[in-house]
């Protein structure tokens, strides 16, 4: 009985977000997934894997995830966090797209396994745009045809850096925006970068 609640309490403290040990432990897991997704498609990818290389065992696996989905979708959520934290909170206009989207490139350059690994996820085309930069880009387009030009330059913008990270991104980023800059013709990317 005295173990049973020990052991309660222990996963208790482990469990609390901000606890340190349970940082690591994640970063770990985290970490193993993605050196593993590098070589390996996600079905080929086991929880007794990802624990051998992080060092950990499976009960202290599932003690954070479900399963291995859950952990794919955790990856992929705290990208997606992260890119939209480079838009920050201000309103992305014409005057400022350069220098946020650089932001992007060097974002992405500066982490391409995680970028790598949310692509092999299957997250083409979700690539997290924040709705103000889609809606910046539609408004050069005098017509009645908005929601067209959206999703042209959200799907664009994603394959083109999927294609980008695939390469190893070999252009720089600032190669990266005067290729947006030349596509979209001036229209919505600033040269302020």
């Amino acid at each position: 009985l005295l173990f049973l609640i020990f052991s309660i309490q222990l996963k208790s403290i482990m469990n609390v977000p901000n606890n340190k040990r349970r940082q690591n432990t994640l970063l770990k897991i985290h970490t193993a997934f993605i050196d593993l997704l590098e070589t390996h498609e996600l079905d080929e990818i086991n929880v007794t894997d990802i624990c051998g290389i992080a060092g950990i065992n499976r009960t202290t696996f599932y003690m954070n995830f479900r399963d291995l989905q859950d952990l794919a979708t955790a990856e992929m959520n705290r990208l997606e966090a992260e890119n939209l934290a480079i838009f920050g909170n201000e309103n992305l206009s014409r005057s400022n797209s350069g220098s946020v989207l650089l932001s992007l490139f060097t974002h992405i350059r500066e982490n391409q396994p995680q970028y790598k690994t949310y692509f092999k996820l299957g997250r083409d085309g979700l690539f997290p745009i924040p709705e103000a930069a889609v809606a910046e880009a539609s408004k050069y387009h005098n017509d009645t045809y908005g929601k067209y030009h959206q999703e042209f330059f959200r799907h664009g913008l994603s394959a083109i850096i999927k294609l980008w990270v695939n390469g190893g991104c070999k252009e720089t980023p600032e190669e990266m925006l005067s290729i947006l800059y030349a596509e979209y013709q001036e229209n919505i990317i600033a040269k302020d970068a």
